[in-house]
């Protein structure tokens, strides 16, 4: 099943219809159980051997499932950090947690045609009392968005999730029972080539990013801060390996610096602090690679 998705608004609201959540700063995961656990991210690549801590707790719970929620780390202020999660596999660093907040399907019954309520309702239950290391249920608040979304902010976290009380869940959609706050702009774009670094710069100088739409690969501008060494060279080795002649953007660019092509496979998560009138990112910064998502599904979202 494939998860359902939300849509970017720009301001957070109060509604008696609507619940709010934190919105998690991680890698969104499906976990199927039935004779045994699968832990698939958005494009249906197993996450299992990655963190076998998060499905061991999984197969712990009563009952067949299916459930949503996000994989996460926390750092030391209590806040998901996608750089801690991203680097996990090097580093080992902090506690991979999964925090569900959607039930699906329980004991081979469909459930995605109650209301979100009932659903959150009984996904607690089955998630139980126990302190659980790795399983976290996904809480919320009532009505008071606007309040969840200062707190968000004084926290520096990513943003907010409003979700509509009587909503569904409706796989693959990207609905408006469900909308994203953010607190500063921040998206997945798709990498499309590297100019050559100046100085002493190791590796290459900025991405050239892009998105996708209507089938059609568009240019969003260049990246150049936000590395470090060992980033830099990893990520280097990463797309020599995917070089190409020609230019995949349908808007070439024309850099000051020599570019080099690469096929549009590699997905990064880019901070910026606006859009420019011609489409452009404006002091866009580099926070990681994701490798849970497919290229052709970025899009610009505002």
């Amino acid at each position: 099943m494939k998860p359902m998705l939300a849509t970017l608004v720009k301001e957070p609201f109060d509604d008696k219809d609507w619940i709010f959540e934190t919105k998690w700063d991680g890698f969104r995961a499906i976990a199927h159980k039935s004779k045994k656990v699968e832990l698939l991210s958005r494009n249906e690549k197993s996450f299992n051997l990655r963190f076998p801590q998060i499905v061991k707790e999984l197969e712990q719970l009563p009952g067949n499932f299916i459930v949503d929620g996000e994989i996460v780390i926390f750092d030391e202020k209590k806040r998901s950090s996608f750089q801690l999660l991203q680097n996990y596999n090097d580093t080992k660093k902090g506690i991979p947690r999964f925090c569900i907040f959607d039930l699906m399907s329980y004991q081979g019954k469909d459930l995605t045609h109650l209301p979100l309520s009932k659903r959150k309702e009984l996904l607690k239950k089955i998630l139980g009392k126990k302190k659980w290391k790795h399983l976290i249920f996904s809480d919320h608040v009532d009505k008071k968005g606007k309040q969840l979304f200062e707190k968000a902010k004084k926290k520096n976290l990513e943003g907010i999730i409003a979700k509509r009380k009587n909503s569904s869940y409706q796989p693959s959609v990207r609905s408006r029972d469900w909308l994203k706050i953010k607190t500063k702009m921040r998206q997945e774009f798709v990498i499309g080539g590297f100019t050559e670094p100046r100085g002493g710069r190791l590796g290459f100088g900025a991405l050239l990013i892009g998105y996708y739409e209507k089938g059609k690969f568009v240019y969003a501008g260049h990246v150049g801060g936000g590395f470090n060494v060992s980033l830099l060279k990893k990520l280097y080795q990463q797309m020599t390996r995917l070089k190409r002649q020609k230019c995949p953007f349908v808007n070439e660019p024309k850099p000051n610096t020599p570019v080099t092509w690469i096929q549009p496979k590699l997905i990064c998560e880019v901070a910026f602090a606006e859009w420019t009138q011609d489409g452009i990112l404006r002091q866009p910064i580099f926070q990681g690679l994701r490798s849970d998502k497919s290229p052709k599904s970025i899009s610009r979202e505002i």
